[in-house]
């Protein structure tokens, strides 16, 4: 009971720190896409969507998963950033009137130069190039994505190419976006800033502005990915970073099959205003805080430090009270290795269950001598008795 007692007494300053007087919630904005969603990354909590599960045809936003591969190949010394790619008639024959970076076949083209044609110049043929560079053809390069996209669980995604003009065999949800647009920022943090946030690039004297438009009007945008097609509509995946007190929060936006490139930049900056402006993101713990210390049975130590194995973060409506309420896993019996899940955290936000994590033990506890076990035997034997 001390130990309860103990950790009861941290769980009243948490809420303290984070609860304030109700306020009006902010209304949702009304958008036209035909799916949405709005993702907190620094929480992991979908703060509002539509039609999220839908499959929708992704277009360019397609090239998130071709520079996700790429990136990969990058960290695993694959290919190198100024490593020239020769570039082959099949790249240089994208469709007409799609989007390109000029490139001119048997020309020598680098992975970085590449990449940025990829990102910023939205080219097919840019995608077409990395697809050889990296797999050694296209088919292969595809098999890559879509195994690729396996692993990170993006169960309702099919890629049929690597830059995702019309094809039955290319689709996927906004959800499955929102979860790639989050591993590519926690990934490959410093290649994604590199070549997602920049205005322009000029290649063959062609300088093209990037089609994200949000980069002009909202310094806080430092991504991701545009895409259109006469059966897509207009489609993006923005990305912005603010201030959260001492800390960063940032937001992952998903608008796919606007009307116009005007509405699409529009309904995803809405969104961005609403999820920074309606709600506020709270830090409870730091990975590797103790916040609790539950007994333990049958071990070589009595208690056990528990808490988290990443930083736990809730996102709440602003003005919204918030308490953390701890729930131990009993008895816990030792031998508990670290890391191995010993409770769960449940957040109440205005009464109401919210959110849930697992709590972990922070350190070992190997298990007690042949006397200590049985004596705890004993122990729990009673307990059970008397309850």
């Amino acid at each position: 009971m001390l130990l309860m007692k103990k950790f009861a007494a941290g769980l009243l300053v948490a809420t303290a720190c984070v609860s304030g007087a109700m306020a009006q919630p902010m209304p949702q904005p009304v958008l036209s896409a035909k799916a949405w969603l709005l993702l907190d990354e620094t929480s992991g909590q979908v703060i509002a969507s539509h039609a999220a599960t839908t499959r929708i045809e992704p277009a360019s936003l397609t090239k998130i998963m071709t520079a996700y591969v790429v990136f990969e190949a990058l960290n695993k010394k694959e290919v190198t950033p100024g490593q020239l790619v020769v570039i082959s008639t099949r790249a240089w024959k994208v469709p007409a009137g799609s989007s390109k970076m000029f490139l001119e076949p048997g020309s020598k083209v680098s992975v970085d130069e590449l990449l940025r044609g990829l990102m910023i110049q939205s080219g097919n043929d840019a995608a077409i190039a990395l697809a050889e560079a990296v797999s050694g053809s296209v088919e292969a390069f595809v098999a890559r994505m879509n195994d690729t996209a396996a692993r990170l669980g993006l169960h309702a995604t099919h890629f049929a190419s690597p830059h995702g003009l019309p094809d039955p065999g290319t689709y996927s949800t906004a959800s499955d976006l929102s979860i790639l647009a989050t591993r590519f920022i926690r990934d490959y943090p410093q290649l994604y800033k590199t070549y997602d946030s920049a205005k322009q690039f000029t290649f063959n004297n062609i300088t093209q502005p990037n089609r994200n438009r949000l980069l002009w009007l909202d310094p806080s945008v430092d991504g991701l990915k545009t895409g259109h097609t006469d059966s897509a509509g207009y489609c993006i995946v923005a990305t912005a970073r603010r201030p959260n007190g001492a800390d960063q929060r940032r937001l992952i936006t998903v608008v796919v099959g606007t009307a116009s490139d005007k509405l699409r930049t529009q309904e995803s900056r809405e969104l961005l205003e609403w999820g920074f402006q309606g709600f506020n993101t709270i830090k409870l713990y730091a990975r590797g805080q103790a916040v609790a210390t539950p007994e333990v049975w049958k071990g070589e130590s009595d208690s056990l430090k528990a808490g988290f194995s990443r930083d736990a973060y809730v996102t709440v409506p602003a003005g919204a009270k918030v308490e953390p309420v701890w729930t131990p896993h009993e008895p816990l019996m030792a031998p508990i290795a670290a890391q191995d899940t010993v409770g769960a955290l449940r957040v109440l936000v205005d009464g109401k269950p919210s959110m849930q994590f697992p709590v972990v033990a922070l350190e070992p506890v190997a298990e007690a001598g042949f006397a200590g076990r049985a004596w705890d035997s004993v122990r729990l034997w009673w307990r059970g008795q008397s309850s």
